[in-house]
């Protein structure tokens, strides 16, 4: 069993990863930015308690993430400083292994979040767009902090952002990156072969 902290963290993280929804371009307002997290919650509940095999849900939730997400710009900062000395051709073979790499990591424990809940507590403007702030349970665990950042630059209303009691996900995502590139000295393909197989 994973311990408090991971379950929570493969809780919010397979609501950000597998669902991260947009709608037709046009200016996000407060009411898109909160309804945005409660058509993510709504869905997520839906895939995770479909009964449908561990397999197929996962492949599930990454079509999900592949349709919904702003995939390039996420695996664009996970990537952080590195990018800018990749090539095209290795900066969409890393999206490409980054959004595996994400659906399998929150995913397979989507079995704990069955029963789980969101509830938004208050939406506020930020720079980039609109911070959703909610309160998340687990079954057997008390609720805790997680904050939702959308925005509309690309577009269409996506999450760019999640944090969970002030950790922030995508962050925490780039250190793990920047620790498999370290551990390949450095060579992108070597860490994108490494990383199709992680999570």
């Amino acid at each position: 069993m994973p311990n408090k902290l991971s379950r929570r963290a493969f809780f919010v993280g397979t609501i950000a990863a597998s669902v991260m929804l947009s709608h037709p371009a046009a200016a996000l307002t407060e009411a898109a930015a909160r309804q945005l997290v409660d058509t993510v919650v709504s869905d997520v509940e839906r895939v995770v308690s479909s009964g449908k095999s561990d397999a197929a849900v996962l492949r599930e939730l990454e079509s999900l993430f592949v349709r919904y997400a702003d995939v390039n710009i996420m695996a664009q900062y996970a990537l952080g400083a590195d990018g800018r000395s990749a090539s095209a051709s290795q900066k969409r073979a890393f999206s490409d292994a980054f959004t595996g790499y994400i659906a399998r990591k929150y995913g397979k424990q989507f079995r704990d979040f069955i029963g789980g809940r969101v509830e938004v507590q208050g939406t506020r403007q930020i720079k980039a767009g609109f911070e959703v702030k909610t309160l998340a349970y687990l079954k057997g665990d008390g609720p805790f902090d997680v904050t939702f950042h959308v925005s509309d630059k690309s577009g269409r209303d996506k999450f760019f952002n999640i944090y969970i009691e002030g950790v922030n996900l995508l962050l925490t995502e780039r250190t793990e990156i920047g620790a498999m590139l370290d551990k390949r000295g450095g060579d992108i393909n070597a860490m994108i072969a490494d990383l199709k197989k992680a999570g």
